[in-house]
């Protein structure tokens, strides 16, 4: 007699709800149906999107709370805490390492390289540094261009060098 009672009442009370609402709470029910119905073992196994849908819909609509049967609404509330925990750890976690230099500055360090060959890091980083940029000698190493032409002596040899001790 009281499940009749409860029926009505609740047939009664859906008449006032909007379409909308009415819908939400549909296919919240959908779901939450569609988990228990899959073949699994006797405890259901939840997908981590069956947890995103229903935190969002409940997010969205926090009446839907009072109707969840599948998993209790504390478990949702949990997930949606852990959730937003998880967003701001990784929101506000420490990036280590070296910042990045713009790609402005790591073409004219290739540029600096290519057109003056014999030029090491050391000496990039003290060109940079007269043109306003400090940057380290390893982030100039890292950028210069590699293989550039090998200059060699204008008359085609290369010099040995010899202690004092040689022969000559």
């Amino acid at each position: 007699m009281f499940a009749i009672l409860h029926v009505l009442w609740i047939f009664v009370v859906d008449i006032f709800k909007s379409r909308r609402r009415l819908e939400a709470e549909n296919l919240f029910l959908h779901h939450q149906l569609n988990i228990a119905l899959r073949r699994a073992p006797p405890r259901l196994r939840l997908y981590g999107s069956d947890r995103a849908l229903l935190v969002w819909m409940t997010r969205i609509w926090p009446g839907l709370l009072d109707i969840s049967r599948v998993v209790k609404p504390e478990t949702i509330l949990r997930w949606h805490r852990s959730g937003f925990t998880a967003f701001w750890r990784w929101k506000s976690r420490n990036r280590a390492g070296r910042p990045k230099i713009d790609r402005e500055l790591r073409d004219l360090i290739g540029r600096m390289s290519k057109e003056n060959p014999l030029w090491g890091a050391p000496r990039i980083d003290g060109g940079l540094l007269m043109l306003g940029f400090e940057v380290a000698q390893s982030t100039a190493s890292k950028y210069m261009v590699r293989g550039g032409g090998r200059l060699r002596n204008p008359g085609g040899r290369f010099f040995e060098t010899r202690g004092p001790d040689a022969d000559l």
